[in-house]
């Protein structure tokens, strides 16, 4: 089953920044377009539900969960076909993995997911 492989996770301090990247090359899927897909950011704390953080839209609209507007940016680059998540002013309760996902009919039933990437921020 095709993936997307997330990577910049990592251990900080609250207050600082971390840029999470979501790369799309491993997509074999003849459907799969990056630029026409929709995209989006979840995240799941330790016994929590999975929540949505952030979306992208086909035209480039975007999207935030309230707990993270001003502090987070996604983005998406078409020649790397990867999309960014640049967190700033962590704060622990941004504690979670952060999967990517993707659908190419804009649908919320997201179809394509990478394997997740845990960001941790201490106090």
């Amino acid at each position: 089953q095709d993936r997307l492989v997330e990577s910049g996770g990592g251990s900080v301090q609250a207050g600082g920044s971390l840029r999470l990247s979501c790369a799309a090359s491993t997509i074999t899927d003849s459907r799969f377009n990056f630029n026409t897909s929709c995209w989006a950011w979840f995240r799941r704390a330790p016994g929590e539900e999975r929540e949505g953080v952030a979306t992208i839209e086909r035209d480039g609209s975007t999207m935030y969960a309230d707990s993270v507007k001003g502090r987070f940016t996604v983005s998406k680059d078409s020649a790397k076909k990867t999309l960014y998540l640049v967190m700033n002013t962590l704060k622990p309760e941004d504690t979670g993995m952060y999967n990517c996902a993707a659908d190419i009919w804009c649908s919320s039933d997201y179809r394509y997911w990478g394997q997740g990437t845990q960001v941790t921020v201490s106090s």
